[in-house]
């Protein structure tokens, strides 16, 4: 689990928070060891106990794999990319968001992987080549060229029952600290069929 400075992007599929908040947001990925109404208890890398609270209006998004031909002109898609020049980044997963969300637009550091940043924005031209899929991504203030390469994990964001989240689920949070301590989040994602969230 991480510190990271981000912009507005507080929970996957789910709301915003204030860029303040989102700049002390933490990512908690693992297999969700024990869940109560108010909080989900996750046992993350090393097996090291994560307990997050749960907002009253706390929901599930659901990730499911989906081709790189169904990412379309007009996509709102986030990717955990590798810089590798000069406004060009190279994919290490991508999250499709759900038709009208738009979140976390730009372009700002990541986890995912040592060096890693994450790319928030519109699809525009995608060109067919031999490294894979490339993207052109759009954000306010930035557009970056975004290679997809093949067997790289894309899956789509949609809306899920709190009854999905479950003791063995593995999951990807989105957390903020509270003012009095610990960790708080509006969203948890789970992958479909027990598949883990790439992000």
């Amino acid at each position: 689990m991480k510190r990271l400075s981000i912009p507005v992007i507080v929970a996957l599929a789910a709301l915003a928070a204030s860029p303040a908040a989102a700049q002390q947001a933490r990512m908690v990925r693992g297999v969700v060891s024990q869940i109560q109404p108010d909080r989900v208890t996750v046992a993350a890398k090393g097996g090291k106990p994560v307990v997050v609270e749960l907002s009253k209006d706390w929901r599930v998004s659901v990730t499911k794999p989906i081709g790189v031909a169904d990412i379309k002109p007009g996509s709102f898609i986030g990717t955990a990319e590798m810089p590798v020049s000069e406004g060009v980044g190279r994919s290490l997963e991508v999250h499709v968001f759900p038709p009208g969300v738009k979140m976390g637009e730009g372009h700002y550091a990541w986890d995912k992987k040592k060096g890693s940043m994450m790319t928030n924005g519109t699809v525009g031209n995608i060109t067919v080549s031999k490294n894979g899929r490339e993207l052109e991504v759009a954000y306010p203030g930035g557009q970056r060229k975004v290679v997809i390469p093949r067997n790289v994990p894309i899956v789509q964001i949609s809306g899920g029952d709190r009854s999905l989240l479950k003791r063995g689920s593995a999951v990807f949070i989105v957390a903020a600290p509270k003012a009095g301590g610990g960790l708080i989040t509006n969203s948890v994602a789970i992958g479909q069929s027990g598949s883990r969230p790439p992000m």
